[in-house]
């Protein structure tokens, strides 16, 4: 029988990534194109859609000549997305405004009125069983109206960024119900819009698109579409997911047990359900999976690979050089500085509030911080202690998902998973067993391939597409990094209350 392949797109908000795999799971080309992040005020975070579809177009150039199969065996394509993006369409379909991105902070104010307008946190459960976070959809809808009206006037639709590029790719117009969990204004229940919360708060019903599970199929590829990248023309096109969920489902989390840690720009820590569970005080984001039945928990920390980015553009401008030069990796390069320290970083501790804040602390107000710095403070110290914040963050939601059901293990991806070091880090901190799976560099790409995959009818659950997932490397625990971890943790643990009246003063006085 001859072999089947599928295309896995994942709209990133670094880049976008674009795989081609077989049907036994081997990636045999992958392309990752950047884009830009514009910030042009302080907690706004935007980008131009145009820009992720030139990015998957330049990638799809690179992946299908290099893996050169016939392109009647590629049975299909999907999608995964950053998540709860607004992107604006009018009555052509046109964008008709710069995205506002997940990582953007400016609309707690409407976030706050729409709690309030469904009777309080204990209301807004009872109809989307989630917080409406300032990242999700829902807030930048309501300061797209306010803020904005004339121009909110003009649209007549909103899609997720993922649903941008899959309307460029079929030309059809929806979003899977993983994405749609992410706009605050989802029944998580019954997976369908909540109409009711929809209409307190003054939207009109006309704007949501329509919801499809992840492996649906929502369309083909145009003519237009195949022209423009190389893909050929009629190739199915399936509904894909949200990236917290769907790079789950690419580690081969796809039922209970163990937790899935995704370090990518944002960190999530994330479990499979196979039941809908109540979301007690909204602590946890609890989100449709990527098939019919599932369900799934994350914790979210804003900014986690995006932290270490942050620090490689801004301060390892020389380490970048050397790169450039051909001396290495500019990531080897850092993590080689950050070898030269211990567990603890020798006292330094970074807050990866960069972006504010979601869980544990839902708080748009916060902001990255570097505590402990002394004369004898080394770049290695300081680079670790980056390394070491952002783990130090999820393990406060690895916590806090222990308290929702026992974990035994942990399943890593993301870049994150990539660094040797990052993964015993993750081990010590974590104190659980740390395992990488075959593809888990891919991230959501490959989630996406497994929910393409079948619904082409490649594999005939998402369970039998994750065997296809093996172990690769697995880290264990080191003992005599426990003291020092625990300690740094526990004092990591204190900052955000002691900063907390800090970051509301600055928050108020750059307004």
């Amino acid at each position: 029988m001859a072999s089947k392949y599928l295309i896995g797109l994942d709209i990133g908000t670094s880049g976008a990534k674009c795989i081609l795999v077989d049907d036994k799971g081997a990636v045999l080309a992958s392309s990752t194109q950047e884009y830009p992040l514009s910030t042009p005020k302080p907690g706004w975070a935007e980008q131009n859609p145009q820009d992720w579809w030139d990015a998957v177009v330049r990638g799809l150039k690179v992946i299908l000549p290099k893996a050169n199969v016939p392109k009647d065996q590629i049975a299909g394509v999907s999608f995964s997305g950053q998540m709860h993006g607004l992107v604006a369409l009018d009555k052509d379909l046109n964008v008709i405004r710069p995205a506002i991105l997940w990582c953007d902070s400016r609309t707690q104010k409407q976030c706050d009125w729409i709690t309030e307008k469904a009777g309080g946190l204990s209301g807004l459960l009872t109809y989307t069983n989630n917080q409406m976070l300032a990242g999700y959809t829902g807030g930048k809808l309501i300061w797209f109206k306010e803020e904005e009206p004339e121009l909110f006037a003009k649209m007549t639709r909103f899609i997720c960024p993922k649903d941008y590029i899959r309307l460029k790719v079929c030309g059809e117009l929806a979003i899977d119900a993983s994405d749609a969990s992410g706009t605050g204004f989802f029944n998580t229940r019954e997976r369908v819009w909540a109409d009711d919360l929809i209409a307190l708060a003054g939207l009109d019903k006309a704007i949501f698109p329509d919801v499809l599970e992840s492996t649906d199929l929502a369309g083909r590829v145009t003519r237009a579409c195949a022209e423009e990248t190389g893909l050929p023309e009629g190739l199915p096109v399936y509904a894909g997911g949200g990236d917290a969920v769907i790079q789950t489902t690419g580690a081969g989390l796809v039922k209970p047990g163990g937790v899935g840690v995704v370090i990518g720009t944002a960190g999530n820590v994330s479990m499979a359900l196979d039941r809908y569970f109540d979301n007690p005080k909204g602590a946890l984001q609890m989100f449709c999976n990527n098939a019919p039945g599932l369900w799934q928990a994350i914790g979210c920390t804003l900014s986690a690979g995006g932290s270490y980015r942050w620090y490689r553009d801004t301060l390892c401008e020389h380490l970048k050089e050397m790169a450039a030069q051909g001396k290495g990796n500019v990531y080897d390069l850092m993590g080689q500085a950050a070898e030269q320290s211990r567990p603890g970083a020798n006292g330094v501790l970074f807050a990866p509030y960069m972006s504010g804040e979601r869980c544990p602390y839902p708080d748009p107000n916060a902001r990255g911080v570097f505590y402990g710095l002394s004369l004898s403070s080394t770049r290695g110290d300081i680079t670790r202690a980056v390394m070491e914040g952002v783990t130090y963050s999820l393990r406060q939601l690895v916590d806090l998902m222990n308290s929702f059901v026992s974990i035994e293990k942990v399943y890593t991806s993301g870049g994150g998973s990539v660094s040797p070091l990052w993964r015993q880090m993750q081990a010590d901190i974590f104190d659980l067993p740390v395992y990488t799976m075959s593809a888990s560099g891919e991230g959501g790409a490959y989630g996406a391939i497994l929910v393409a995959g079948v619904g082409a009818g490649v594999w005939g659950s998402l369970e039998e597409a994750a065997s296809i997932i093996q172990v690769e490397t697995e880290t264990l625990p080191i003992r005599e990094n426990q003291k020092a971890y625990q300690d740094a943790y526990s004092l990591y643990c204190e900052l955000y209350g002691a900063l907390k009246p800090v970051y509301d003063k600055g928050a108020a006085l750059a307004l």
